[in-house]
């Protein structure tokens, strides 16, 4: 936070007066999303030195977040919380951004964050069992 002083939820409390679509925990995981982002990529060598993550590579971080914290019921928490596909975590980053709690770059939009991937299919099919195709054995005549 560029202002130490301001308490997160002080920021998250402001945030809701005007835009009541994402409920605190929304907020509280995207926080945690990021620095778990933050790490991975870190490790990884993948982040420059600037600390700046694209909207892709944040949206990625939030999806294996997401799996690793709530596993199956990734979806319904999300949805609890009124996200439903990744614009939605744009709104978030870009509602932070305006109270200051992260930064961005001039390059930088909540277009970023359109289209970055089907929510069935970034969190429900991990979880769905392989079908499985049935082997008939036909019956030997003779």
């Amino acid at each position: 936070m560029n202002d130490p002083t301001r308490d997160f939820n002080e920021v998250i409390h402001t945030i809701r007066k005007d835009d009541p679509r994402y409920a605190r925990g929304a907020y509280y995981f995207l926080r945690q999303a990021l620095d778990f982002s933050l790490k991975e990529l870190h490790k990884s060598g993948d982040l420059d030195k600037s600390n700046h993550l694209t909207g892709q590579q944040l949206l990625e971080g939030i999806r294996l977040y997401a799996i690793d914290q709530y596993g199956p019921m990734v979806r319904p928490v999300l949805e609890h919380w009124g996200i439903r596909e990744c614009r939605d975590f744009g709104n978030i980053v870009f509602n932070l951004v305006e109270c200051e709690v992260l930064g961005k770059t001039d390059q930088d939009s909540v277009e970023d964050f359109s289209g970055g991937y089907k929510f069935n299919a970034a969190f429900d099919k991990p979880f769905c069992p392989e079908r499985i195709t049935p082997t008939i054995k036909k019956p030997r005549l003779g």
